[in-house]
């Protein structure tokens, strides 16, 4: 899979513990910084991942800064984003397999890195139910886009 990954200098570490994790587990992965711990500004790193998913260059995109919040609302202004902040195992499994969710947002205070792997797992290998109601309320999102 082709993930896109990015964090503001908050969640740094945390985003290269989940670089590392999804290159050993195979995916391609495009990191689009920050590199280092100065500071700096998350919607950049928002766009930047949010828009290789949008412009189907990635097929998911994981996010983290402090808190995951200012992440996934600035990636939630990206035309197709679907960025939804991650806190628990069954949330982001619902996420993806209701909302078809294809940015996953992590908060580096409040996620450790064995928590943080467990929901990237789930957020990449949950598959969107699709057709249906799901399907549906996904279509009327979209649509929301277009207004």
């Amino acid at each position: 899979m082709r993930i896109a990954i990015g964090a503001d200098h908050a969640g740094f570490l945390l985003k290269e513990h989940l670089r590392d994790a999804l290159v050993r587990a195979g995916h391609a992965v495009q990191d689009c910084g920050t590199h280092n711990e100065a500071s700096t500004d998350y919607p950049d790193y928002a766009a930047a991942v949010a828009t290789l998913v949008s412009d189907d260059e990635a097929d998911r995109g994981v996010l983290v800064c402090f808190t995951g919040a200012g992440m996934a609302i600035a990636a939630n202004k990206i035309p197709g984003i679907r960025a939804t902040l991650g806190w628990n195992p069954e949330e982001v499994r619902l996420t993806r397999a209701h909302n078809d969710a294809n940015v996953l947002t992590l908060g580096a205070k409040f996620t450790d890195p064995a928590l943080s792997e467990e929901l990237l797992r789930i957020f990449l290998e949950t598959p969107f139910e699709g057709g249906g109601r799901h399907g549906r309320r996904v279509a009327k999102i979209a649509q929301l886009e277009t207004n």
